[in-house]
């Protein structure tokens, strides 16, 4: 009984700390890279990036892109770690707000696949712990170990998310722009995000995600929805409500038509499973 005692506590804490709650203002991270140039015209080249994720990002027929990681790490794991030096050596603030978006999305996607290429095989990236205190411990993964340096800061995938790209953006679609390397999350695109096709590709991300069981299925009138519009629901407005008004604008007549019967979310779910391809 003891032990089911612990356990059961143990879940709920980590359900506790994998729910994000408004992003972060006033961080010293936060601080230092929300400015933004206006109207520059510098660029970050993204090629190698594209050219890799074309290779092993790979689109499936029930909408899911899943990467080939055996094929990534035998044929391209050299090549993302040069992209990744070259993100880092970037100055952020030079850059527009779109382009600044783009490489922010980019670099948080192309070094979720090299920490998961570090260590593949593995069947979830939640089995993948670099440290990163009591969070980290808890509830698993790498997003809380510092493992990067941009502008001589050192920043963790959830200081990109969270104290960078969510209270900087205030754009719920970043959501449909950072991959966790999950079944659950929404897709890795197979090409990279630049300035000019940023917005594209998140209107893009944001319909294919609610469009997906992943994103929401309902069945008997009632909705069980992705974990993320529960962890995140202040980004979506802060109720069921607003989660549903956000989805009906990206869904298809069907799924609207069914959407609009909806008050509520009956349910909550997340697929941590690797996206990898299948053989």
């Amino acid at each position: 009984m003891a032990r089911a005692r612990l356990a059961a506590l143990s879940t709920a804490f980590a359900l506790l700390l994998s729910s994000q709650g408004p992003a972060v203002a006033g961080d010293p991270i936060t601080e230092r890279f929300s400015k933004h140039t206006a109207g520059a015209a510098a660029t970050v080249d993204h090629s190698p990036w594209n050219k890799l994720v074309a290779a092993y990002v790979k689109p499936s027929p029930d909408g899911v892109n899943r990467v080939d990681y055996a094929a990534f790490k035998k044929d391209g794991h050299v090549q993302l770690k040069d992209y990744l030096r070259t993100l880092q050596a970037q100055d952020p603030a030079t850059l527009d707000r779109s382009e600044q978006f783009a490489f922010w999305a980019n670099l948080y996607n192309a070094k979720t696949i090299d920490v998961v290429l570090d260590k593949y095989p593995v069947k979830s990236i939640k089995d993948v712990s670099l440290g990163g205190g009591l969070k980290s411990l808890v509830s698993g993964g790498p997003w809380q170990a510092k493992i990067m340096k941009v502008g001589g800061v050192d920043l963790s995938l959830d200081d990109i998310e969270n104290l960078i790209m969510r209270p900087t953006y205030k754009d719920p679609r970043v959501h449909y722009s950072v991959n966790c390397a999950s079944f659950g999350c929404p897709n890795l695109p197979n090409a990279a995000f630049t300035g000019a096709t940023l917005e594209a590709m998140l209107e893009a991300g944001a319909r294919d995600y609610v469009n997906n069981p992943r994103g929401i299925s309902i069945e008997g009138g009632k909705a069980k929805a992705s974990s993320i519009y529960s962890w995140f629901q202040a980004d979506f407005g802060g109720s069921d409500k607003a989660v549903l008004d956000h989805m009906r604008k990206y869904a298809t007549p069907d799924l609207k038509a069914k959407l609009d019967q909806l008050t509520s979310i009956a349910s909550y779910d997340y697929d941590w499973s690797l996206n990898a391809v299948t053989r």
